[in-house]
């Protein structure tokens, strides 16, 4: 999808075109969903589009989208992936996806979104998988909000110069976005393993506390 053709849908049905272009990614829709946030921060940054409800709008689409895929493999189980598997091409996505979550467990939901096709297809798996929607979300969401803010700004700071944005891409997707992936991944298990210890901590805590002579 060009910048022009999603300024000329924005354009007719308003920001609701930003939401549904991108919620439709789930259903095999042919349109890269980093190429649409980009061109969202574009459009903001010539005047098309407002900043704070062009960037709700998109990050809602990216992780209502998604979240969709949860609710699917959640609710219908092995005829979802049977039905993902069917498209063409999509069994090697699918073996990528379920080789990241066999290797990084649920931090597969952070490396995934930024490798496209994969991060569509984690979702309908680790709802297979019956995970909670608390953990889901706690994965999904926070690293959906930091690569739609990526893609977003860099949009916006292009500008109508649409030219950068494919090399952009070739540079996100083979360099930065690997790099950034790993530095989720890092920080979430940072603040996972310091809630741990100070659990950890509380739970002796209250054991000395409850009998002082041991």
């Amino acid at each position: 999808m060009s910048i022009e053709m999603l300024s000329e849908s924005v354009g007719q049905f308003g920001y609701p075109a930003l939401f549904f272009t991108l919620w439709l990614g789930i259903v095999g829709m042919p349109i890269p969903d980093e190429v649409i946030v980009l061109s969202a921060g574009v459009l903001t940054s010539i005047g098309v589009l407002s900043i704070i409800p062009a960037f709700i709008a998109t990050y809602l689409g990216v992780v209502s989208g998604l979240s969709l895929g949860y609710v699917l493999g959640r609710t219908l189980g092995a005829p979802a992936l049977n039905w993902i598997s069917k498209k063409k091409g999509m069994n090697r996505h699918v073996e990528r996806a379920q080789s990241l979550l066999e290797r990084y467990g649920s931090y597969a939901l952070c490396i995934s979104y930024f490798l496209p096709v994969v991060r569509h297809v984690v979702p309908y798996l680790v709802g297979i998988g019956k995970m909670t929607f608390r953990r889901y979300a706690l994965f999904s969401y926070t690293t959906g909000l930091v690569w739609t803010l990526i893609l977003f700004l860099v949009g916006y700071v292009i500008g109508d110069q649409a030219t950068s944005i494919d090399a952009f891409l070739n540079m996100f997707t083979r360099g930065i976005a690997p790099a950034i992936a790993v530095l989720i991944v890092v920080v979430i298990g940072c603040v996972f393993g310091y809630r741990k210890y100070k659990e950890k901590k509380l739970r002796v805590q209250a054991k000395v506390d409850q009998d002082p002579d041991c």
